[in-house]
């Protein structure tokens, strides 16, 4: 399912007019790596709260820039309710 996830992520990214072409697991989502601003993480946290039933409050979306990618792929699956995980289990 990460892999899902993270295509899911990386389309979105894209959606944003953000550069993914080379991101890797180990690709920071603030500084040093995509370099998203609070206003993008909370886009993507829109988007993947929609598709996969994740919520983040207002302190987790300051501390999603400190993530690498893959973490951040990471909490999104163990946090899911959403169809992917319907989805992987039919």
């Amino acid at each position: 399912m990460s892999d899902t996830i993270g295509e899911f992520v990386l389309s979105t990214l894209g959606e944003l007019n953000y550069d993914t072409s080379g991101v890797t697991d180990a690709t920071p989502l603030g500084e040093g790596g995509l370099e998203l601003e609070s206003l993008s993480l909370a886009e993507i946290a829109m988007h993947v709260e929609q598709q996969y039933g994740v919520q983040f409050d207002d302190e987790e979306l300051e501390s999603i820039g400190k993530l690498t990618f893959g973490e951040f792929v990471t909490v999104i699956g163990e946090r899911s309710t959403g169809p992917a995980v319907a989805e992987q289990t039919a």
